[in-house]
């Protein structure tokens, strides 16, 4: 049997891409508190987030996002990684700017800890990335657009992408 280079990639990116939700999964959070959904998109799914980014950048002028759509294009896969932002009620806190919990819960804030909590989540599944050599990039601009297309629940209000990307040059490195 012989497999070639790009099916040998794609699987490893699969499997890469599976231990990057081990990380965030297992990364430490506040008060034991788990509010993450994570998710794997290639195909289609992933062709529908670079498109849906293109539409944002010509409609709201940030180029930047018509750029990140062609970091999305030459990835196979993305791991997306968002968060629920309700206060999970650490005491004598005020991080998110509200007094306590309950002020904040009041005002619609977004709690530091869960927000916190997601960047540890990212860094930990970017690092394993790195480890396996596949090159990767956090991109805010993607995470906005999964969450504008539905691709997480109703609760997920903040999340970044991060695509993968196995190649001779990182996609991600000269990136205009």
């Amino acid at each position: 049997m012989i497999t070639k280079s790009l099916d040998a990639e794609m699987k490893a990116a699969k499997t890469v891409a599976e231990l990057m939700v081990a990380a965030a999964r297992t990364a430490p959070k506040g008060k034991g508190t788990d509010n993450l959904e994570i998710l794997i998109v290639e195909g289609e799914s992933k062709d529908k987030l670079a498109s849906e980014m293109r539409v944002i950048a010509e409609k709201e002028g940030v180029a930047f996002f018509n750029r990140d759509a062609g970091n999305v294009d030459n990835s196979l896969v993305v791991v997306l990684i968002g968060t629920k932002i309700g206060p999970v009620g650490v005491p004598y806190c005020g991080f998110c700017g509200y007094e306590n919990c309950a002020e904040n819960k009041a005002n619609d804030g977004i709690c530091a800890f869960n927000t916190g909590d997601l960047g540890i989540a990212v860094g930990s599944a970017a690092s394993v990335a790195a480890n396996h050599r596949c090159d990767n990039r956090v991109l805010f601009s993607a995470g906005k657009t999964a969450l504008k297309l539905g691709y997480f629940s109703e609760e997920i209000k903040v999340a970044y992408a991060i695509p993968l990307s196995i190649s001779g040059k990182s996609p991600f490195f000269d990136r205009g």
